[in-house]
């Protein structure tokens, strides 16, 4: 089984996310947390998947360089894309408001690329999900932000909180994955390092 082969590595998820956390104590694995400080700086010539799995490498480069040999480490990079423009985590409330009133009423991707990587070899990919949020109101929006600070969150809210109980049309693919880590593909990637 997964959870016993695993055993021979020091698991690590590289990410200061409470949810990535979360979703990966789920799987029932073992795990050490390091973070990565560098910025995320990217090519202009990417686009869509290819800018979150670029992202997932990149970090997994940084935080591998100070890893002992016997590691397994996952890190992963969420995006929120509507047509051609990028939603990053907004940097205050202006933003985030501007992002939400933005997504409303419309169908925007959710897309997370994640990088398994050990001594050995590393895995590359992205999973994609479709979301299609209802019409919020500004009064709905801003009751969001000020109870919920979505700060930290890609396209500025959380699927998991207040607004995705009451915003959430209809979603096509992973949940999880707009959670912010894809748990039932990276646990199928995972079988390929035992």
């Amino acid at each position: 089984m997964l959870i016993n082969e695993l055993k021979k590595y020091k698991l690590i998820l590289g990410s200061a996310s409470q949810r990535r956390k979360e979703l990966l104590s789920m799987l029932d694995l073992v795990f050490d947390i390091k973070t990565c400080t560098n910025s995320e700086v990217y090519p202009k010539n990417l686009h869509g998947f290819q800018i979150a799995e670029f992202l997932a490498k990149q970090k997994s480069e940084f935080i591998s360089k100070n890893l002992k040999d016997d590691y397994l480490l996952i890190t992963a990079d969420t995006l929120v894309f509507q047509e051609n423009e990028i939603f990053h985590k907004p940097k205050n409330k202006k933003e985030a408001k501007e992002a939400l009133i933005k997504l409303s009423g419309k169908k925007h991707k959710v897309i997370t690329g994640v990088c398994i990587k050990s001594k050995e070899k590393s895995i590359v990919f992205s999973s994609k999900t479709d979301v299609s949020l209802n019409r919020l109101s500004e009064e709905e929006i801003i009751y969001y932000i000020e109870k919920y600070r979505p700060y930290d969150k890609a396209g500025s809210y959380g699927i998991q909180e207040w607004i995705g109980y009451i915003g959430i049309k209809k979603i096509n693919g992973s949940y999880n994955n707009v959670v912010g880590l894809p748990t039932e593909e990276l646990y199928q990637k995972l079988k390929l390092f035992i």
